[in-house]
């Protein structure tokens, strides 16, 4: 669900934004610099964390220590690095009404809405509030043990990982949605994923890639021994459970890859919606799908147009991939033509 910025209506206090950073790298350092003062100087309060702020050393930043009331009051949660730090922003602005902004200095970044080329726009978006927020799905996890007892829990925007604690041992695991079991194999683990984290560690293990406006949960095994062990996409009112019989392997479940929780014996995973989801500010309207073509670098003309310039030549593709124009490399003046999409017999 996409809604409007509420600065823009006039309902916050002074406006703040809080900086996380990926202070090992110096032009990271530099650009969130440049941009803190730009902030500032249009009367854009700037928080940063007291880990980062030495490396920083922004003049007029306010310095606020690196826990849950890091980003109370602010606005933005402004996020310089790659998909690891905007995970970990993301835990600072969990119980906060802030939206994720990320800047994408990783290596694919998947969460980050900016490229570094395009800050200065989005600073300009943030100071005249032009942008609009994103609720995407987050998930809860509770651990409970034999007896029925709840003895942990977490939670989760990307995936959930049940995994062997032992290497060297399979880990057999009972597969339950809704309460009704559903089946049973031994496996490396087991991953439940929402339609965000779908691009992440649940597509690198064979899941589906959904598109984050899809309310859904997913369920990715990872190398199992099975004949059925397929990814599955169940609703988001759903309750996906992953039981570890008490004769199995050791398990323990890892959350975004940051927060870990050991499964006792026989005890079993419980994964749900969260009751709040997580928000993420957008300044840019690119769909998801072009999002995946220049994440991927995905081929849109079809194995069939490379043929037309004859062997060994390839077309280069026009700006819009929807119609499929393309020029040929034979004549790169000639206009653009519309290739069709069918080809012809010739073709084959």
């Amino acid at each position: 669900m996409t809604e409007p910025s509420t600065a823009a209506t006039g309902e916050r206090g002074p406006r703040r934004v809080l900086l996380t950073v990926h202070t090992g790298r110096r032009d990271i350092v530099e650009l969130a610099r440049t941009s803190a003062a730009r902030l500032l100087r249009g009367g854009i309060g700037v928080k940063v964390l007291e880990d980062e702020a030495p490396d920083l050393e922004i003049p007029g930043a306010e310095v606020v220590p690196c826990d849950e009331g890091a980003a109370k009051d602010a606005e933005i949660v402004m996020v310089f690095g790659g998909d690891g730090t905007f995970l970990r922003a993301a835990e600072l602005a969990r119980y906060t009404d802030a939206a994720l902004m990320g800047v994408n200095l990783g290596r694919v970044g998947f969460l980050a809405e900016t490229e570094p080329e395009a800050v200065e726009e989005t600073l300009s978006a943030i100071e005249d509030c032009e942008y609009s927020v994103e609720e995407r799905l987050a998930i809860r996890v509770d651990v409970v043990d034999r007896g029925g007892m709840v003895v942990g829990g977490t939670w989760a925007l990307n995936e959930i990982s049940v995994e062997k604690a032992e290497r060297s041992r399979v880990l057999d695991v009972v597969i339950a949605i809704d309460g009704r079991p559903l089946t049973s194999f031994g496996c490396d683990g087991v991953l439940c994923a929402t339609p965000t984290g779908s691009t992440a560690y649940a597509f690198s293990a064979g899941g589906p890639v959904v598109w984050p406006d899809v309310e859904a949960l997913l369920l990715v095994p990872s190398n199992a021994h099975a004949l059925f062990a397929r990814p599955l996409v169940t609703s988001p009112h759903s309750v996906v459970t992953v039981a570890v019989p008490a004769d199995g392997n050791q398990a323990r479940v890892s959350a975004d890859g940051r927060r870990t929780l050991d499964v006792p014996d026989g005890g079993r995973v419980e994964v749900r919606r969260a009751s709040r989801p997580v928000r993420i500010a957008r300044v840019h309207a690119a769909a998801f799908g072009d999002r995946l073509v220049a994440k991927f670098g995905l081929p849109v003309r079809g194995f069939r147009d490379a043929r037309h310039a004859g062997p060994g030549h390839e077309l280069f593709t026009s700006r819009n991939v929807l119609t499929r124009e393309v020029v040929s490399v034979d004549d790169p003046d000639q206009t653009a033509r519309e290739v069709s999409g069918g080809g012809t017999h010739d073709d084959v």
